[in-house]
């Protein structure tokens, strides 16, 4: 990033209070604009099939809200079947509350379509690009995407467990996070001490019913994600494991409340 563009970005972020200044007693989030996260993309026996990567970008201006923009590239091959999932999140990080989520999949094994939906966090309520609304459960709503930094800013101590309503659809709660124990992993981004967290997530379209996801933390500030594991409908477990990662540029202020 360009130091002229840096100071926008620093500019903008401060001017809705996401920075904190020097000496500010708020906590900052384990993310920030210009965090990149690279993965190599395995799929069961199949071994190393793609490659993805997870950014946080912005700020973006949604609807008045300055937000952070979380984005996530997914590309695997297996033989001549070619698979892409594009996904976004605007994140407004004072509430961490989502306002709107995109994703884009492409390929013979894409499950549910695309997707484009609007969140209205104080009227608790969604609209999707097909005419689909519905109310959600919060005034903080998350989708999958913005799901996984939300669960990066947990405290994540000894062997918790909680059950989160905050996915926008109603329906698609509730979301149980469980802390189900600790490892060391090694990548070729390093080796790290790791959380590892279990989240149970209703998904019919692309789990046939109730998914699993297990992320593997580490364990420090910073709370990467350094694997994450998934079930894939007709291969089985997927796994994403950390290549290298690049450090925020910008920090950004936990919510004081």
């Amino acid at each position: 990033m360009s130091k002229l563009r840096h100071a926008i970005v620093l500019s903008a972020l401060a001017s809705v209070g996401l920075v904190a200044a020097a000496g500010a007693q708020a906590a900052e989030l384990p993310f920030g604009v210009g965090e990149r996260l690279q993965y190599r993309v395995s799929v069961g026996k199949l071994g190393t099939v793609g490659e993805g990567v997870m950014s946080v970008n912005g700020p973006e201006d949604v609807r008045g809200t300055m937000t952070v923009v979380l984005r996530s590239v997914i590309r695997a091959r297996v033989g001549v079947i070619k698979n892409t999932e594009r996904a976004a999140s605007w994140l407004d990080p004072t509430r961490m509350a989502a306002l709107r989520y995109q994703k884009r999949t492409h390929g013979l094994f894409a499950r549910g379509g695309d997707e484009q939906v609007e969140m209205f966090p104080d009227e608790r309520r969604w609209k999707n690009g097909r005419g689909k609304s519905g109310e959600s459960p919060t005034d903080a709503p998350l989708d999958e995407l913005s799901f996984i930094y939300y669960v990066r800013t947990l405290p994540l101590t000894g062997d918790s467990a909680d059950v989160v309503e905050r996915h926008y659809d109603r329906d698609r709660n509730p979301i149980a996070v469980r802390v189900i124990g600790r490892d060391t992993v090694r990548t070729p981004a390093g080796t790290f001490a790791t959380i590892i967290v279990e989240m149970r997530v209703k998904d019919p379209e692309r789990y046939g019913g109730e998914g699993i996801i297990r992320l593997h933390l580490s364990d420090d500030a910073r709370r990467l994600p350094v694997r994450i594991e998934s079930t894939v409908p007709g291969f089985g477990a997927s796994v994403l494991t950390l290549d290298a990662y690049t450090a925020p540029e910008t920090r950004l202020a936990r919510d004081p409340r």
